[in-house]
Formats: structure tokens, C-alpha cells, sequence
């Protein structure tokens, strides 16, 4: 089946057809290259959520440009996909959120720490922006997890990120480890898309700081002692749910007669409204004077002309037989 005419349209779908490039995102890192100079100086790089493999094109190409560096230059794609093998990349097929897999990257590097990682990953976009965006944090947040066991410091961290309303906490979180972060929008992603990149530079976690996979918001793991943890480990928040499952779901009705054993009582307001606007609409319900759909204009007067309300002469409010 041909693409869209969008695509057709799309002048960087185009232009990855004709430059060979696997998927247009490549002139995403591309133009953040131009800006933030990323590749300067890098000879180990890793890529992660790596399929289908056109962020690890560009490092391959710009990377091993020089011919007489093709050797000393390294690359790790990871995901847990398998995609068509890249000439000088290596490809792990393996789970970001494992020690393993960093270990695994490590050793492919003899030892030694990245100087780039990069990811463009991303979820399967649902069309509910809280539940992708969400999602997305996550995965980013699994991303800079490991990229914590790989990365030197000094070196540069760069991923994509869903602009939301919660962004602040994703930067605040990027700051501690990261002293520059900055969100970039390059100009080959759309401006439809709430995509953006997060490129950070300079990594220097706090002194003290043991990398770590603790996170049980990717791997439902809740047996890890978050008290137990020391010194700068201790700034990265978990996230709780407050109460357990036996709490009241507040998107739920339930029956009025909670406890089986007590009968239901109606409790008043504890500060009830002192002149409510609809009050005078409530007495005319209860009355049963409130003007039908299928009734003339002029029900609603009519009704207010037959009820015996008294009125304030000062307020020229209604009020009603029984006190406030």
C-alpha cells in the first residue's frame, strides 16, 4: 500500500527517500546537531530505542566520517525490536528498564563510559494526550535510568519529550543530573506534533550518587526500601499512590447506604448558601410551576404571577416561607 498524500507531501519524507535515510526523524538529530554541536568529540555513542535505526544511521555516518577514526569509533543501538544490521553499529536486542542491558553496553565499549546517548522513543500515541504524555515521561525517565550506569561525565544526553502541563517536573529531575537542559523543537518535526527533544549537557550527577533501577512505575516492582537509600539518591522522588485498593474510587456512584448495619440519613449542607441564585427556581419546582418545553413564552411569567411569594421591599429578593 503507497503512503498518504500527506507523506508525498511532506518534503523531509522526501528528502530520507532520496538520501537514504530509514525514517525522516533522522533530520531531526540532524538540525539538533547543527544547533547544540552533539557530535563534537564523541567516539562512543549509544542509541536507545534505536528501531528503525535512523538516529544510529546518523551517528554511523557522522561519526565515522573521517576514515582514519572509523576504528576507534563505537556504537551500541538498543530495542527491544531487531532491525537491519548498520555498518560499525552494534545492536543489542534488549529492556532499557534492566541492569543487564547496561552492563551489556559497557562491555561492548570495553569498560568504558558513553559519550552520547540518544533516544528517540517513543509509545504507541493512544490520542489522549494526559495518558501518551504520561507515557512518554516514563519512558524517558527509563532512558535517563540507565543512561546514568553508561554515561561519563561530561558527556550529552538527548531524547525526545511530550509537552504537557508536567513538563516542569521532568526538567527539575534533568537538572540534578544535567547542568544545562534545554528543549528543542527542530524543524523537521511537525508543528502539529507536541514533540519536543530535551538536549542535556555536561552530566554531573551529585557527588555520591549510585546509579540505580529502582523504579517501580516501569517494572511493578514495590518491594524496594526507598528508605533505605543515602545522601543524593534520596532526591529522586518516587511516585506513591496515597491509599490502598480497598480506598473509595472517587470516578465511581456508590449507593447511599454505605454501612449495612446503619440506615442512610440525610445530612444538611454545613454552610448551606445564603441566597442561593436558584432559589426562586426551586420553590417554583416544588410548586410544579416551572414552564414546560411545549409551553408559550410567557409560562414562566404566568407561574410567577400565581405563586404567592413574598418579596423584600428593600432587596426586592424572594424569600421563601421558611427561613434561610
Amino acid at each position: 500500500m503507497g503512503r498518504s498524500s500527506k507523506d508525498k507531501r511532506d518534503i523531509y519524507y522526501r528528502l530520507a527517500k532520496e538520501e537514504g535515510w530509514r525514517a525522516r526523524s533522522a533530520f531531526k538529530l540532524l538540525q539538533l546537531d547543527e544547533e547544540f554541536n552533539l557530535f563534537k568529540g564523541v567516539s562512543r555513542a549509544v542509541d536507545l530505542c534505536a528501531a528503525p535505526g535512523s538516529w544510529s544511521q546518523v551517528l554511523s555516518r557522522k561519526l565515522r566520517l573521517v576514515k582514519y577514526k572509523c576504528e576507534e569509533v563505537k556504537i551500541v543501538a538498543v530495542d527491544l525490536q531487531a532491525m537491519a544490521p548498520l555498518p560499525g553499529v552494534t545492536q543489542i536486542q534488549g529492556d532499557i528498564t534492566k541492569i543487564s542491558t547496561a552492563q551489556e553496553i559497557i562491555r561492548h565499549f570495553e569498560g568504558q563510559s558513553a559519550d552520547l546517548v540518544v533516544c528517540d522513543g517513543a509509545p504507541d500515541v493512544t490520542g489522549l494526550h494526559d495518558v501518551d504524555e504520561y507515557i512518554q515521561a516514563q519512558l524517558l525517565l527509563a532512558a535517563l535510568n540507565i543512561t546514568t550506569h553508561v554515561l561519563k561525565p561530561g558527556g550529552n544526553f538527548v531524547a525526545k519529550i511530550f509537552r504537557g502541563k508536567d513538563v516542569t517536573l521532568l526538567y527539575s529531575q534533568l537538572k540534578i543530573f544535567f547542568s544545562s537542559v534545554t528543549c528543542a523543537k527542530p524543524r523537521s518535526s511537525r508543528n502539529s506534533s507536541i514533540e519536543a527533544f530535551v538536549v542535556c549537557q555536561n552530566y554531573s550527577p551529585p557527588e555520591g550518587y549510585v546509579p540505580n533501577m529502582s523504579n517501580p512505575l516501569l517494572d511493578h516492582s514495590y518491594n524496594v526500601d526507598f528508605n533505605q537509600l543515602e545522601g543524593p539518591n534520596r532526591i529522586i522522588v518516587p511516585f506513591l499512590a496515597c491509599g490502598d485498593l480497598s480506598a473509595f474510587d472517587s470516578d465511581r456512584t456508590y449507593p447511599l447506604q454505605l454501612d449495612s448495619s446503619k440506615e442512610y440519613q440525610y445530612l444538611p449542607p454545613t454552610q448551606p448558601p445564603i441566597r442561593p441564585p436558584y432559589q426562586q427556581a426551586c420553590q417554583l419546582r416544588k410548586n410544579n410551576l416551572l414552564a414546560k418545553e411545549d409551553s408559550p413564552s410567557g409560562a414562566l411569567d404566568d407561574s410567577l404571577s400565581a405563586l404567592d411569594l413574598n418579596t423584600s421591599p428593600d432587596t426586592n429578593m424572594v424569600t421563601p416561607g421558611t427561613s434561610n
